[in-house]
């Protein structure tokens, strides 16, 4: 078995995230080798994507001297195994990377890859999907023809209800900031610009995330842009985005979805957008996947962008 393994693409996990990479692959006509942990998992994956997983975990195959450790690999587990899966990778030689976002439990963790990343003049990158959104993608053509970003606003209030029942590894609900509304900051970001200058403010905690639950800053970005946001996850609320330019008001609210209010207007207009991909597939997954394995890099976030986000992140942590 060993030796018909793919010496291209390892995909490593087999639950949710996995199974949507692999009706990309499949689309792609991508070969690759899943690999995952345990047998339960594996027959559930195997049901689904009528392919053959090699169980055992990670370890077991990078260790075994009649298997070439492939050239890239996705890494789709839990996000509390993002970090020590990729790293491992990485100390074996794999030399290019897509890892689930965050791309590490907590910030320490997101540090530890970069770091090793780095040590291994290696690629990796974070699996901001929202980024290759049609919405998004659209958006970035009308800022284009716009003159750009004149300022942008975003909130990224969570449900905190819903949170507060979910079954997960220690840590995660902790950290839910990074590994869950970063989607929101991220692709704020990545169509407005990063930050210049940031002044942030926190209140509140919750249980599950002490630190804090109410936020509110502001700042000015690299382009020139000034940017706000809010979010409150003590009250109702829910994602969203809106991007300024001379012309235009771009709403994504939802982030799937692209309205545009024009100057002179107060009616807001849902803009046409050929999203057939983000319909077919998990949104997003097709062109992110599709980038990575062409190694289109400008579009993705690198492990070392994540790095530089970090710091921004912690101040809107109030740490």
């Amino acid at each position: 078995m060993s030796d018909n393994m793919n010496k291209s693409l390892w995909l490593i996990g087999v639950g949710h995230m996995a199974v949507e990479y692999v009706k990309v692959l499949d689309a792609l006509s991508v070969p690759f080798t899943a690999i995952g942990r345990g047998e339960e998992s594996a027959a559930a994956f195997e049901k689904k994507c009528g392919r053959t997983v090699r169980t055992g975990g990670l370890n077991k195959w990078l260790n075994n001297s009649e298997v070439q450790n492939p050239e890239s690999a996705i890494v789709a587990v839990g996000m509390e195994q993002l970090a020590p899966v990729t790293i491992n990778l990485l100390k074996n030689g794999v030399k290019k990377i897509l890892v689930e976002k965050p791309g590490g439990l907590n910030i320490e963790e997101i540090n530890k890859v970069a770091e090793e990343s780095k040590k291994r003049d290696a690629d990796v990158f974070v699996a901001y999907n929202r980024r290759f959104y049609a919405s998004v993608q659209k958006a970035q053509e009308i800022i284009q023809d716009d003159g750009g970003v004149t300022s942008f606003h975003f909130e990224f209030t969570e449900w905190s209800h819903k949170i507060s029942e979910l079954k997960k590894a220690p840590g995660v609900k902790e950290n839910w900031f990074i590994g869950n509304s970063s989607h929101v900051v991220d692709l704020a970001f990545f169509l407005g610009s990063h930050p210049k200058e940031i002044i942030s403010f926190t209140a509140g905690g919750l249980k599950w995330h002490p630190v804090a639950s109410i936020f509110s800053g502001a700042g000015i970005a690299e382009n020139g842009a000034l940017f706000s946001y809010q979010a409150n996850w003590e009250a109702p609320g829910r994602w969203g985005i809106e991007i300024m330019t001379q012309k235009y008001r771009l709403i994504f609210r939802p982030l799937e979805k692209l309205q545009i209010q024009e100057i002179g207007s107060i009616n807001t207009d849902f803009v046409e957008i050929d999203d057939n991909l983000d319909k077919n597939f998990k949104p997003g997954l097709y062109n992110e996947t599709k980038n990575f394995l062409n190694k289109s890099k400008d579009q993705l976030c690198t492990i070392h962008n994540q790095e530089a986000n970090i710091k921004y992140y912690k101040k809107m942590l109030g740490q």
